[in-house]
């Protein structure tokens, strides 16, 4: 957890202790609070709020505010909260509802956004995916988060944003590192298909793809996957959480990290010569 999380987290607690010390009828302690709360609300869970130990909701924070006797605080902790979640998103929350909401919410960001900058070092990335492929996918990311299973309806939002490709308004600049084009994260013939797929849109006047080959010589190494929304946002994927980066200088680092590893990339007949090999080592034998 960064720290910049961790100290924003620290002074939401000391906000909502202040408003448990000013109660107009009386200050509360932590149990006085917690029964006046009631159900799911314990002195433990007021302690952890209070010290930055536990992330509170939008609930939390209306029930806080009322319970304390000022209800007219929620705004501003609600604006608090806003303010530091969205650079760090958990998984375990972002996935309460499924995988739909989460698919959702990357396609209205795609909405507003002209180009896309695309980094990936280990799967092919969603904007390129076959349905088949994101399905393996987000299944195997379903188990591991333990969350609602409701892939085909995430596996139809994530295809659907790839009408963009047909767009002449947009632009997606997309390069991935060659261990990607062999991950089997998938059964081999779903594989085939994918890369298949690849090579079919090189050559799009809306794409650039470009690989970097295991022979390439780096600059640096090929790190997390990110994107780039126009020069406005960067998002990172971390296994506990997603980042939201949009401060102008971490735009900036990971614009000059893309700019690194393109030096090291191949494109058009090039990059079809090193998928091809790709497609010929995975492809099963008869």
């Amino acid at each position: 957890m960064s720290t910049d999380y961790q100290q924003a987290r620290e002074v939401l607690g000391a906000r909502l202790r202040e408003l448990r010390m000013t109660c107009p009828d009386g200050r509360l302690t932590g149990a006085q609070l917690a029964e006046r709360l009631g159900g799911g609300w314990t002195k433990s869970k007021i302690s952890k709020l209070e010290n930055g130990r536990q992330t509170a909701d939008e609930n939390d924070l209306r029930a806080w505010a009322e319970a304390t006797g000022h209800p007219e605080a929620y705004g501003g902790l609600l604006a608090q909260l806003r303010g530091f979640e969205s650079h760090i998103r958990s998984w375990r929350r972002q996935l309460s509802q499924g995988h739909q909401p989460v698919q959702d919410a990357i396609t209205a960001e795609h909405d507003r956004t002209t180009v896309l900058t695309i980094w990936e070092s280990t799967i092919i990335p969603g904007m390129l995916q076959t349905a088949d492929y994101a399905r393996h996918v987000l299944t195997r990311h379903v188990n591991l988060m333990q969350s609602p299973r409701d892939t085909e309806a995430a596996v139809r939002a994530r295809i659907q944003r790839q009408t963009g490709l047909s767009d002449p308004g947009r632009r997606y600049q997309i390069m991935m590192w060659e261990g990607a084009l062999y991950a089997l994260v998938c059964p081999p013939s779903v594989l085939v298909a994918q890369l298949d797929r690849l090579i079919s849109v090189i050559g799009l006047d809306t794409l650039e793809l470009g690989i970097v080959p295991f022979s390439a010589s780096l600059k640096i190494f090929p790190g997390n996957g990110f994107w780039i929304y126009d020069d406005r946002r960067v998002e990172v994927e971390e296994w506990h959480a997603e980042l939201w980066l949009d401060d102008s200088d971490s735009v900036t680092l990971y614009r000059r990290v893309w700019a690194t590893l393109g030096e090291s990339a191949v494109y058009g007949a090039d990059a079809q010569h090193v998928i091809s090999r790709a497609l010929r080592a995975v492809t099963p034998r008869a």
